[in-house]
């Protein structure tokens, strides 16, 4: 049997669709399936006490800048110390300090967070978006697949110069034109580089499985057969 997304996405995907369509059935008792040994966490926490010296500074060095322990992708990353505190950087700029409004950069994070159907990446940022001003309704079209049917001229530039690029790995003349007029240079690099950032992030979360934090928003799965 070929292997597809669906199969090697384990627990995020898998099993939340298995779980939809046996609701649909009415054979569900609530509980849902219950998950293979090997679609646990691939790589979760690591003890402080089995930390290496480059992963303890590492550690540090993290808690030090974002007053938090290390968490979510940065878990995983861990293993590799200093590609997790160079990855931190570029977070802290395109989080904290990037020149798009933080409504229109939570905009361009769920659409990559959908793209790649990474739910810790949407459990996070679905309800950093809503507070940023994206609206329930467009973050529910996003969620679903759709092309929101509310979008303001700023939310559309994005939406477009995002889907192009994250569909076709590149973007055509007039998107590129359209971000450029309304964003600027700056603006459009750095709408190109919250992309890139969160599809490495995502990338990251769905090789080492990291489950989304329990109670959060969930990201509906699509069934690929």
């Amino acid at each position: 049997m070929p292997l597809t997304r669906r199969t090697l996405l384990g627990t995020g995907v898998a099993l939340a669709a298995t779980r939809v369509e046996a609701v649909a059935a009415g054979r569900d008792g609530g509980a849902g399936p219950a998950a293979p040994a090997w679609c646990g966490d691939r790589m979760p926490p690591i003890p402080p006490e089995r930390q290496t010296e480059l992963q303890k500074q590492a550690s540090a060095e993290f808690l030090a800048g974002r007053a938090t322990p290390v968490f979510g992708p940065f878990v995983p990353l861990l293993r590799s110390p200093e590609v997790m505190l160079r990855a931190k950087a570029m977070g802290d700029y395109l989080r904290y300090k990037s020149s798009l409004p933080p409504k229109l950069n939570e905009l361009a994070i769920l659409l990559t967070a959908r793209h790649w159907s990474q739910s810790y990446e949407w459990a996070v940022h679905q309800p950093l978006a809503l507070k940023a001003g994206v609206s329930a309704e467009v973050a529910s079209a996003v969620a679903e697949g759709r092309r929101p049917g509310a979008l303001d001229e700023a939310e559309q530039a994005v939406h477009d110069f995002v889907t192009e690029l994250l569909n076709h790995q590149a973007v055509s003349d007039a998107t590129y034109q359209a971000a450029v007029r309304r964003f600027g240079e700056q603006g459009t690099i750095d709408l190109i580089s919250v992309c890139g950032y969160y599809a490495f992030l995502a990338l990251v979360l769905n090789v080492a499985r990291t489950p989304a934090p329990q109670g959060a928003p969930s990201l509906p799965a699509f069934v690929c057969a």
